[in-house]
């Protein structure tokens, strides 16, 4: 048997050996063990933060053109190798390949928009209401951040965090998600590259109980910006607040999708499909509650039947494969228990329901549908992550935006319809932070912000130039003639 290939830590501009290593396995491909990755022991996190510690001085003060330069040719090389990248991606999260190339497509343009950043940093200079008195408002960096990051985008999201951290002079400390090492391995090897003072950088992969506890409690970590779930994120912020560090949180949804009696019905079928079933329905912002008003509901559930006898399972490198596997046994486990709480509590199965058997062995699911379901339901209530939808029947657009924001959670959330006036309506009335009209829920730009509302996230945005509100501190200073 061929030994896996070791890959390390980074700590202080070097690679550190783990403590331990574990495998990491293509859920497309059980066989398929792309490597064996590091995993951090408390006293490694403490080296990492540490180095990031004594290197924040000298970089928060650098000068613009270095760190514009250093992120450039970051994602200049994602971008040359978004082919290589996305293979691996699509192996180790079992995204497809055509989708899995698109994230590091993105990865790539995140850096290039935040080398961009760099150079159009701005502050205001004011006449104060004290005559020979002006003021400057001006922003520094924060300090060192503790990126978390989740095996969903297990590139887009690392990037999304790094890149403005690094563009505003911070230093980091990366802890992505155990089932997907590789990608934040690569792109560390990229960034070690780049040209950036050793410190300014730290990839600690391991377990949450160990690297990402330690970095949340630290006092020398001055913010935590975390993406996973709604559990994890509130205990992140209440060990955040006690001590006084900022605390950016990225959590669950529950994405609602309206169809109204007056929606193009080829178009609304094809985006309730990409929202709820893409990316093996594994993204924060999916939609697994399709609300339908009684006018166009039995053809729409008829449609969406016909619509996904077409949808092909299978292998994620596989040419013609729609949906690859879910990403674990243990994601699989809790695919499988909603869908038969969802028959339990009486919802009519229209789809799907089961695994699939492909020529590899993975953890393959057939996309699945529930109709004739109710808003109490756990099915419509609860997040699943995971390729489950269910439609709910309502008379008209007023109980279909009621019931789309009567959730906990409150990321993105959808209507299809050609009423121009039910569009305007919802847009300033849907609870959500992304609003997608006849567009599905899924699919956001990376120079605009991204976030939500209610339990969905707590902090300042992610993405864009909002992204300076959580990696900067404002500073106001009073000169005198």
């Amino acid at each position: 048997m061929t030994t896996a290939k070791r890959y390390d830590n980074f700590i202080n501009g070097e690679w550190v050996a783990g403590a331990d290593y574990s495998a990491n396995i293509n859920p497309s491909e059980l066989s398929d063990n792309i490597g064996d990755y590091a995993k951090a022991d408390l006293t490694q996190v403490n080296a990492a933060i540490d180095a990031a510690r004594a290197a924040f001085p000298a970089y928060s003060t650098s000068g613009i053109q270095a760190r514009h330069d250093s992120l450039d040719k970051v994602g200049t090389e994602i971008l040359a190798r978004r082919e290589e990248l996305g293979t691996l991606l699509a192996r180790e999260e079992g995204k497809t390949l055509p989708e899995a190339i698109g994230e590091v497509t993105r990865a790539g343009n995140i850096f290039k928009f935040f080398a961009g950043e760099c150079l159009r940093l701005s502050g205001d200079y004011v006449p104060s209401v004290r005559p020979g008195v002006n003021v400057e408002v001006t922003r520094e960096a924060l300090g060192v951040v503790g990126l978390i990051t989740p095996w969903n985008f297990p590139i887009a999201i690392p990037a999304w965090k790094i890149a403005p951290a690094l563009a505003y002079g911070n230093c980091v400390v990366l802890k992505p998600a155990d089932l997907v090492p590789g990608c934040a391995w690569a792109l560390a090897e990229i960034i070690s590259r780049a040209g950036f003072p050793a410190g300014v950088f730290n990839l600690v992969m391991g377990s949450g109980r160990v690297v990402g506890d330690a970095l949340v409690q630290s006092p020398k970590v001055d913010g935590i910006s975390f993406t996973g779930s709604v559990g994890v994120g509130r205990q992140i912020a209440v060990n955040c607040v006690s001590r006084q560090a900022k605390v950016q949180l990225e959590m669950g949804g529950k994405n609602p999708q309206i169809i109204l009696d007056d929606a193009d019905l080829k178009q609304a079928v094809e985006l309730s499909v990409q929202s709820a079933f893409y990316s093996t329905g594994q993204r924060c912002t999916a939609s697994s509650r399709l609300i339908v008003t009684a006018g166009i509901h039995d053809k729409f559930v008829e449609a969406m039947a016909e619509r996904m006898k077409s949808i092909k399972v299978g292998h994620a490198l596989k040419a013609g494969t729609d949906i690859g596997p879910v990403v674990s046994q243990a994601q699989l486990e809790q695919d499988m228990k909603y869908i038969d709480i969802g028959q339990s509590e009486g919802a009519r199965l229209v789809s799907g329901g089961g695994v699939v058997t492909c020529d590899t062995e993975g953890y393959f699911l057939a996309p699945t549908l529930f109709a004739d379901s109710e808003a109490s339901m756990r099915i419509s209530r609860e997040e699943i992550f995971g390729p489950v939808a269910n439609i709910v029947r309502v008379a008209d657009y007023e109980a279909a935006l009621a019931m789309a924001n009567d959730t906990e959670f409150g990321l993105s959330a959808g209507i299809a319809t050609t009423s121009l006036k039910y569009a305007n309506h919802f847009k300033r009335h849907s609870q959500a932070g992304m609003v997608m009209v006849n567009l599905p829920t899924a699919g956001v730009d990376y120079h605009v912000p991204f976030g939500g509302r209610k339990g969905s996230s707590y902090g300042s945005r992610e993405q864009g130039r909002y992204a300076q509100e959580f990696y900067t501190v404002v500073k106001t200073a009073y000169i005198g003639s």
